[in-house]
């Protein structure tokens, strides 16, 4: 079950790929909105202070234009002659034919400054007078530079186009004379009143702008707010900046600016600069300064479909993590919930098949094998804790029995020596023969005492490593026939035959002799405890070779090399045989091969585990061979440790029947053996 705080491997995967990917998205947005923007903003200033040059070059043209046409105007007859209908017709034609908006043309007499002819009123819109030009000229063609030019009065002509740039311009009309020595004089002077430029349709919409003209003095003589005409740049809004632009283009820079709050709305704006020179009257020139000028507004307004695409392109990036999340959740996701299920079943020892396989994902499919090697080593320890615990509990039990046999094989002696001691202490003899007697029946039972005693002993030095060997040149027959001897008493009893077989190259060899005659008596007691009356006994001892050792029986995987002569010491017997499924238990030491039955021969079974343990002191091993109910074959090798001396004798076989007839009669001997 998932703890609290816990989340599964999908999630979590979805979660950090859009936390990683969201921010990434936003912030390339941003960036791109604000290069937009940038972008925008750069070409938006440079099309500007273009579109304020054009204006002031439109201007400057549109200006001489005017003076020109005026000039050309003024020599017409229909000027010059007295005042009529077809003067009126003249100058209706003339400002009809003019490329440039004219909004009225009047002839005013130049001494009563009364309007003679006129397309917009009897209303004057020109203040000149006479001494303006020269009383008379000898010729009647104007030059073009002699004509003036003043801002047209405020109010004098009401439209819709209110903030447009009205100059009016004045020009002399002469009385031609017949001779040409003769001076013309002044009669009428000659004035029309225009917008120099037009307002553009939807020019917030376009890069060229709205113009704003702006007189040398600060004064304002065109502005898309009719209102701000007439007033100065110190009070605008922007003075700052406004007047800024206006001292940059005074001295002939043409650059552009950032206005804020350029109208009453406080809407923010753009303009660009550049300055013109404009002739008013014969040597006089001022400077104009031309801005074209738009709302931030308009220039950024590209800047919604702009930020409309990334807006679907962040959505489609998103849509596109989620997918490929998903589609990586199937490859990953899935795989790491097959395995967890997998462990699930694993903790919850449900019975399942091996881990799942075969992923996409080669990592994912090393830690499947990974975990299938895991759980079959987890199983195989598994068995075999579970064979340990049994055998511990067969060995728990087992080391209880021998426990309990060694106590019983203890007592049993001191129980004799006791019981005799105290016989001979009472004086409960007859003579001296009987307590003689009784107190042979105690030494016996006190060296079968002290025999188990000592077994105990060597077994525990064994163990704890503290048993050293003391090596010297031994005679091996004579070792030899001193432990038949030593079991001679107790195969007499069972009339068992005793044999010795020697090799004839046998004499000295360099072993501690008190072990090894500890391990053959070991061996051959077992033997004649369990051989059945009548029966055989027999000790050879020879020379072999480790190779020899490959077809025996050996109780561990002991070292032996196939050139290395051996001393063999083997026991041999014709009794009851050891079972071939007991054989494992054959030299552990606290067991017997069978201690739940009712045994006829005592033993406490650490014989044959130290007679091993003796045998593997001396570089050897212990090796066994048994057929049940045919008897059982045991071998001592012990490895020779330097050059021994070949014998002199020839003698092959010494055979000793030392077999005699006993009245003692043998009971059944069960097939059980102690190890």
């Amino acid at each position: 079950m998932a703890k609290v705080g816990q989340s599964s491997f999908r999630r979590i995967l979805l979660a950090r790929l859009l936390l990683l990917s969201i921010p990434v998205l936003v912030t390339g947005e941003i960036v791109a909105y604000r290069k937009a923007r940038s972008g925008l903003l750069e070409t938006a200033y440079s099309n500007l202070t273009a579109s304020a040059v054009r204006k002031g070059e439109g201007v400057r043209d549109a200006l001489t234009s005017l003076r020109t046409n005026l000039a050309t105007a003024t020599t017409a007859s229909a000027l010059q002659s007295q005042p009529s209908a077809k003067t009126q017709g003249f100058l209706e034609q003339l400002q009809q034919a003019s490329a440039i908006e004219v909004q009225c043309v009047q002839l005013t007499d130049a001494q009563t400054q009364q309007v003679v002819a006129s397309t917009c009123g009897q209303s004057a819109i020109a203040q000149t007078s006479s001494n303006s030009w020269a009383k008379q000229q000898r010729g009647v063609l104007i030059n073009p530079a002699a004509v003036q030019v003043a801002l047209a009065q405020p109010l004098k002509l009401a439209t819709q186009n209110e903030g447009q740039l009205r100059l009016t311009v004045s020009a002399p009309v002469y009385v031609p004379q017949t001779s040409k020595s003769q001076v013309s004089p002044l009669r009428y002077v000659l004035s029309l009143q225009s917008a120099l430029h037009q307002p553009e349709v939807n020019a917030s919409k376009t890069t060229s702008g709205y113009t704003v003209v702006i007189d040398e003095d600060g004064t304002i003589l065109a502005h898309p707010n009719s209102n701000r005409v007439g007033q100065t740049i110190y009070q605008t809004g922007t003075s700052d900046r406004l007047q800024t632009l206006f001292r940059d283009a005074i001295v002939g820079r043409q650059s552009s600016l950032y206005l804020s709050a350029f109208d009453e709305n406080g809407t923010d704006w753009l303009a660009g600069s550049s300055s013109v020179e404009v002739p008013m009257e014969s040597n006089v020139t001022r400077t104009w300064v031309v801005l074209a000028v738009t709302p931030l507004p308009t220039v950024l307004s590209s800047l919604d479909g702009i930020q409309q695409v990334l807006s679907i392109l962040m959505v489609g990036f998103l849509t596109a993590i989620l997918l490929a999340t998903l589609y990586l959740a199937r490859d990953l996701a899935r795989p790491i919930e097959q395995l967890s299920d997998y462990a699930l079943q694993i903790r919850e020892r449900y019975s399942s098949d091996r881990a799942p396989k075969d992923f996409k994902v080669r990592e994912l499919n090393h830690l499947a094998e990974a975990l299938d090697s895991m759980v079959e080593r987890l199983e195989e320890r598994a068995e075999e804790l579970e064979t340990a615990w049994q055998e511990a509990q067969v060995a728990n039990q087992l080391k209880s029995e021998f426990l309990a046999t060694t106590s019983h094989e203890l007592r049993t002696p001191l129980n004799a020596i006791i019981g005799c001691v105290r016989l001979v202490r009472d004086g409960c003899c007859d003579d001296r023969d009987e307590e003689l007697e009784f107190l042979q029946q105690a030494d016996d039972a006190a060296l079968h005492l002290l025999k188990i005693i000592n077994d105990l002993l060597d077994i525990a030095k064994i163990e704890a490593g503290k048993v050293e060997l003391n090596l010297q040149p031994v005679p091996i027959q004579d070792l030899c026939r001193q432990c038949l001897k030593m079991v001679e008493p107790g195969s007499e009893m069972k009339r068992l035959t005793l044999v010795l077989e020697l090799d004839d190259r046998v004499d000295q060899v360099l072993i501690d002799e008190r072990r090894v005659r500890q391990m053959v008596i070991n061996l051959l007691s077992n033997a004649v405890k369990f051989t059945p009356e009548g029966g055989q006994v027999k000790l050879r001892v020879w020379l072999a070779y480790g190779h020899e050792l490959e077809q025996d029986n050996r109780p561990d995987h002991s070292p032996i090399n196939s050139t290395t002569p051996y001393l063999c010491l083997e026991v041999q017997d014709s009794g009851i045989g050891i079972p071939q499924d007991r054989w494992h238990l054959l030299f552990r030491p606290f067991q017997q091969i069978d201690s739940s039955l009712t045994r006829k021969h005592e033993g406490t079974g650490l014989g044959l585990s130290l007679t091993k343990r003796l045998a593997e002191l001396h570089g050897g091993t212990l090796s066994f061979d048994s057929i049940l109910s045919k008897g059982s074959t045991f071998r001592i090798w012990l490895p020779l440790l330097e050059p021994m001396p070949l014998s002199g004798s020839v003698e092959a076989i010494e055979n000793l029947d030392i077999s005699r007839s006993s009245t003692n009669q043998s009971t059944e001997i069960q097939s059980i053996r102690v190890s």
